[in-house]
C-alpha cells in the first residue's frame, strides 16, 4: 500500500520502530559480557553459560525467515505489536529465570520475537514514506541497532554488573514494553495493510543459487569466527588485562563505536574500489586483530597488554563491520537487484547461524584449550573466509552492470523473477548504489 500523505514526511513511526530494534539489538549482544557473573549465579561453566548465546543465535536464523514467511497474511502493524510485546514478556521471564534450563527457554522465545520483529520493522520503514525518503527511513529503523551496539550494550554491562545481570532483563523488558505502547498510539491502523513477504519457496530459490549460497557460506565464517571471540571477551580481557565487571563497558563503547565506523568506511570503501578490494585486507586485518589477542596475553603482562588489546579491538570492530556492507553489495550483484531484498534476508539468517556456531566453537575452545586461544581460532575462521573471497568473488565491475551472469556453455542464466523488493532493504525502489543500500541497513538485521 502506498504511504499515505500525513506519513511521508512523518518520523515518529520511524523512530518508534527503532526504539523496538534498540530493544532486540541490545538484547542480541549483551549476553557475553555477563557470562561470567551469569555462569557464577546459575552454578554452571562460562562455557556451559555460552550456550545461551549459541541458542538465541541459532533460534534467530532459523526462526526469522520462517517465522516471517508464516505471518505474511497477518497485518504488519498487529505482527509488530504481538512480536515487541512478546519480546517484551519473554524478557520478564528470563529475569525471573530461577536455572540455567528456563534461562535458555527464556533466550529462544526472545530470538523468535526479535527475528519476527527487525523483518517486519525493516519491511515497514521501506513502505510507509514516500519513495525518495525509503534509504533514510531504513537507516533510522536500522539505525537502533547501531545504538544498541554503541550504547545499550556497554550500558547494560555496567547494570548488569553492579545491579545483576536479572536487572538487564528488567531493562529491556520496560525498554520493549514503551516501544509496545508506541506501536499501539503511533502506528495508524492502515498502515502497512497488504504489504507482501517473500515466502519460505521464493528464500531457498534464491539461496540455492550457486554463486549465492557461496556468498552465504562466506558470511557464515566471518560470524563464526567473530563470536568465537566475542561470546567470550569478557573472561579473556579479565584474563589479559585484568579489566571486568563494569570497566568492561569502556571496551565494549570502544568496539561499538569501531563497528559502525567500520560500516561507514566499508561502504564508501566500496562503492569506490569495489567489494573484493574490501573484503581482502578487512578479513587480513581481522585475522591479525584475533591473532594478536591471543598472543598479547601470552606474552605481555597484563599491564602491558591493556594497549595492543585496545588497538586491536579497534580493528577488530572496524574489519568485521567493515566487510558487512561490501559483502552485502556483493549479494547484491551475484542475486541481482530484484531480489536484493530476500538475499540481504537470507544474509541476515547466514549470520547469525555463524554467530551460533561462534559460540559454540568458543565454548569448544574453553573446554579443549583456555580462553588465551580464542583469538587463534577465530584468526583461523577469517583466513578461511578470506579463501573464499579470493577464490569466489569477482574483481570490481561498474555498478550500473546488470546482474545477470553466464554459465560456463555460454547461455545467459536467467534471472529470478521473485516479487520485487519483498520485506527489507531496497524495497520497490533501488537505490542509486549497493552499497548505499547496505549502509542504510545497519550493521546487523536486515532480515
Amino acid at each position: 500500500m502506498p504511504p499515505t500523505t500525513s506519513l511521508r514526511n512523518n518520523n515518529a513511526p520511524l523512530v518508534l520502530l527503532a526504539l523496538g530494534t534498540f530493544a532486540t539489538g541490545t538484547e542480541s549482544f549483551m549476553i557475553a559480557p555477563l557470562l561470567p557473573k551469569l555462569a557464577s549465579d546459575l552454578s554452571v561453566g562460562v562455557a556451559v553459560a555460552g550456550q545461551l548465546v549459541t541458542a538465541f543465535a541459532l533460534t534467530y536464523a532459523v526462526s526469522s525467515p520462517v517465522l516471517s514467511a508464516l505471518t505474511a497474511g497477518i497485518e504488519r502493524r498487529k505482527l509488530l505489536i504481538v512480536a515487541m510485546a512478546a519480546f517484551a514478556v519473554a524478557n520478564v521471564i528470563a529475569s525471573a529465570a530461577h536455572n540455567y534450563w528456563q534461562l535458555l527457554g527464556a533466550r529462544i522465545l526472545l530470538a523468535c520475537a526479535a527475528g519476527l520483529y527487525v523483518p517486519s520493522a525493516s519491511a515497514l520503514a521501506g513502505a510507509i514514506v514516500a519513495p525518495e525518503r525509503r534509504g533514510t527511513a531504513l537507516a533510522v529503523v536500522n539505525g537502533g541497532t547501531s545504538a544498541a551496539i554503541v550504547l545499550g550494550v556497554p550500558l547494560g554491562a555496567i547494570v548488569g554488573n553492579s545491579f545483576g545481570w536479572r536487572v538487564t532483563f528488567v531493562g529491556v523488558a520496560a525498554l520493549a514494553a514503551i516501544a509496545t505502547i508506541g506501536l499501539i498510539a503511533g502506528l495508524r491502523r492502515e498502515v502497512g495493510v497488504g504489504l507482501p513477504v517473500a515466502s519460505v519457496r521464493e528464500r531457498i530459490t534464491v539461496a540455492r543459487q550457486a554463486p549465492v549460497l557461496l556468498a552465504l557460506l562466506i558470511t557464515t565464517i566471518w560470524a563464526t569466527g567473530a563470536y568465537t571471540v566475542y561470546s567470550y571477551l569478557a573472561p579473556y580481557v579479565a584474563l589479559a588485562t585484568g579489566i571486568e565487571g563494569s570497566h568492561l563497558s569502556a571496551v565494549l563503547f570502544v568496539w561499538g563505536i569501531a563497528a559502525v565506523a567500520g560500516l561507514f568506511i566499508g561502504g564508501a570503501a566500496s562503492d569506490i574500489v569495489g567489494a573484493r578490494a574490501v573484503m581482502i585486507p578487512a578479513f587480513l586485518l581481522l585475522a591479525l586483530a584475533f591473532a594478536s589477542l591471543s598472543a598479547s596475553a601470552i606474552f605481555f603482562s597484563p599491564a602491558e597488554a591493556t594497549v595492543p588489546v585496545f588497538l586491536a579491538i579497534i580493528v577488530w570492530g572496524v574489519t568485521a563491520w567493515g566487510f558487512f556492507p561490501a559483502q552485502q553489495s556483493h549479494l547484491i550483484e551475484v542475486a541481482g537487484l530484484k531480489v536484493a531484498s530476500i538475499v540481504l534476508s537470507l544474509n541476515a539468517s547466514f549470520m547469525y547461524l555463524g554467530f551460533s556456531l561462534g559460540a559454540a566453537l568458543g565454548s569448544l575452545t574453553l573446554i579443549r584449550s583456555s580462553v588465551v586461544s580464542l583469538g587463534w581460532v577465530g584468526a583461523l575462521c577469517e583466513i578461511v573466509a578470506l579463501v573464499l573471497v579470493l577464490a569466489t568473488v569477482r574483481r570490481a565491475t561498474p555498478v550500473g552492470l546488470s546482474p545477470v551472469r553466464r554459465r560456463d556453455d555460454g547461455q545467459a542464466r536467467s534471472k529470478i523473477d521473485v516479487a520485487a523488493l519483498r520485506d527489507g532493504c531496497c524495497h520497490r525502489r533501488p537505490p542509486a548504489n549497493r552499497s548505499q543500500a547496505c549502509r542504510q541497513s545497519g550493521p546487523a538485521v536486515m532480515q
